[in-house]
């Protein structure tokens, strides 16, 4: 039996939480994505988390949109985070939840602050106001209008709401300590005034809170027990706890840990759309974006994701895992699932002297050697076929084990092949002869030859051609924000996509649906695209077949 993993430190905490009857009645947490991009790799971490600790202690998770910010946010997202999340293989309780749901009551509870004397409408400019808060290490100086009398800031902030005021005139600040070494303290902003129209509430209003009030009252409402977040809102805690503690609600109790950051990745919404509006990439769906979507139109599977998760857990600490590990794991799970199949890159006639001309044998072979229920496959053979050219060479080194002068190969689930001769224009081989062995036949080869090597090919009659998209990884550098003296967009690899339209496959792959997953033999996993429709098919390169994780955790 497989032992129980240890819990983590925020598990630990829930415990505690428990042991102590601090949330007698359930463990409630939330995913609340804000919907101004797609999701990334990063976001997978805290869906696999969120939803995990509710499973792991019978509690349930909501899926909440934080959408305060008009000018930024779709509907178009919106319904593309929920799609990946449902991709990823959880569910949230009840319907979709968003902070516009609550504009009424946290506008009240804007006015309740304000009527205790705990805001303010302040007219200052946000230069005017950055300057009152100055640096951590002094004091901040208190704005002119803090002292504001609780009737006069009642009646700005209803005329703010009115739509009297242009934007940017006017603010509601919360008062709290200007004298606090935490920047979030210095009485922040917690509501502004944008008349921009909402994805959800059209033109109903046009003062919205900020995200640091939305954000911490929104989970109250909620009732959300633990309020899990990356490392970047621990200095945010104490306000949040202030809001809590003033206006008397639900005690949410917020824990931190850290982001997971990839090599050769970009986990910044607000980066990720610079790539997309750029077009450095072809929308946020691109195979070699690090979002959700571009993950699984590259062909990772969403139980490779989760365990990669799993394995990589959480921290206190920001750390940047290695690519390979997360590689490693889809590697694991498509060598289970995916099909095989044979595609060759760059084709070159290879004709067998003595195979009957218009003879075309069926050949049976394995979809995959992990999963006998996967059946198998027929494959056409003939007197003409195909090899790819880097599987011959005219003057070989030693321990080449293909195609040459005075070598035998066998062909995958054929024959065994010998060399006879070949062509040459302008030094450059355009065809090849062999002779086959009959009693050679995969599965019932009694021959006695020995071939080392082994190749892949196709029947030039019967081969479907289909176009390879092959990715490497969008950026050059491994840590692409790590350079103060470059740009992360000067850092985008040019070749991270070449397309080879010329490729031949074996005609199974006529029957492919978008998304299945193949291992095409020598080569790498490919899956088909999710845009792929009709003819040829298009597929698209997902991981190579071997790895340096597991071999240098073997050193």
């Amino acid at each position: 039996m497989e032992e129980e993993r240890a819990l983590n430190f925020i598990e630990q905490e829930i415990v505690e939480d428990i042991k102590n009857e601090r949330y007698p009645k359930h463990i409630h947490t939330r995913f609340p994505p804000e919907p101004n991009g797609f999701l990334h790799i990063g976001h997978a971490t805290a869906i696999c988390f969120n939803f995990g600790i509710a499973k792991k202690f019978n509690g349930k998770t909501n899926l909440r949109f934080d959408d305060t910010n008009p000018t930024t946010e779709k509907t178009d997202y919106v319904d593309a985070i929920q799609e990946d999340i449902k991709w990823l293989g959880f569910e949230w309780d009840g319907e979709p939840l968003f902070a516009s749901d609550y504009f009424d009551e946290l506008y009240n509870y804007a006015i309740k602050l304000i009527k205790a004397g705990l805001a303010y409408v302040d007219d200052s400019t946000s230069e005017e106001i950055a300057e009152q808060k100055g640096v951590p290490t002094e004091p901040g100086k208190e704005s002119p209008y803090r002292n504001r009398p609780i009737e006069e800031n009642l009646d700005l902030f209803t005329r703010m709401k009115a739509g009297e005021f242009p934007d940017g005139s006017k603010v509601l600040r919360a008062k709290v300590d200007m004298t606090s070494p935490n920047m979030h303290m210095r009485d922040p902003l917690i509501y502004r005034i944008k008349k921009e129209h909402h994805h959800r509430t059209g033109d109903e209003w046009c003062i919205y809170p900020m995200y640091d009030f939305a954000h911490g009252q929104s989970d109250s409402i909620e009732n959300i027990t633990h309020s899990l977040c990356s490392l970047e809102f621990k200095h945010h805690r104490p306000l949040y706890n202030w809001f809590i503690e003033k206006l008397e609600i639900f005690p949410s109790r917020q824990i931190e840990f850290a982001r997971r950051n990839l090599t050769y990745m970009i986990t910044s919404k607000r980066k990720l759309l610079k790539l997309v509006e750029g077009n450095y990439v072809d929308g946020w769906d691109d195979p070699r974006m690090s979002t959700i979507s571009g993950l699984r139109r590259k062909g990772y599977p969403a139980e490779a994701i989760r365990n990669f998760c799993e394995e990589v857990g959480m921290a206190k600490r920001d750390n940047v895992i290695e690519i390979e590990l997360l590689e490693s794991h889809v590697r694991d799970v498509l060598n289970r699932e995916a099909n095989r199949i044979m595609v060759v890159e760059d084709p070159i006639p290879l004709t067998i002297a003595n195979y009957p001309e218009d003879q075309v044998e069926i050949m049976i072979a394995q979809n995959n050697p992990e999963d006998e229920s996967a059946g198998v496959r027929e494959i056409p053979f003939s007197k003409y076929l195909y090899i790819d050219r880097e599987d011959f060479m005219v003057d070989p080194p030693k321990k080449y084990f293909r195609l040459a002068p005075g070598k035998t190969v066998r062909l995958k689930n054929g024959y065994i092949i010998e060399y006879l001769s070949h062509n040459e224009e302008d030094g450059e081989v355009k065809s090849i002869e062999c002779k086959y062995f009959d009693n050679s036949k995969s599965g019932e080869d009694n021959s006695g030859i020995k071939a080392k090597g082994t190749l892949h090919w196709v029947s030039k009659e019967q081969a479907v051609k289909v176009q390879l998209n092959n990715y490497e990884h969008l950026f050059s550098d491994p840590t692409p924000l790590a350079h103060e003296e470059k740009e992360f967009i000067d850092l985008v690899n040019p070749n991270s996509l070449t397309i080879n339209a010329e490729a031949l496959s074996e005609p199974s792959i006529s029957s492919a649906k978008p998304g299945d997953y193949y291992q095409i033999f020598r080569k790498a996993y490919y899956a088909v695209d999710t845009k792929s429709t009709g003819s040829p098919v298009i597929l698209n390169k997902t991981v190579a077949l071997k790895g340096a994780w597991k071999d240098k955790s073997k050193k």
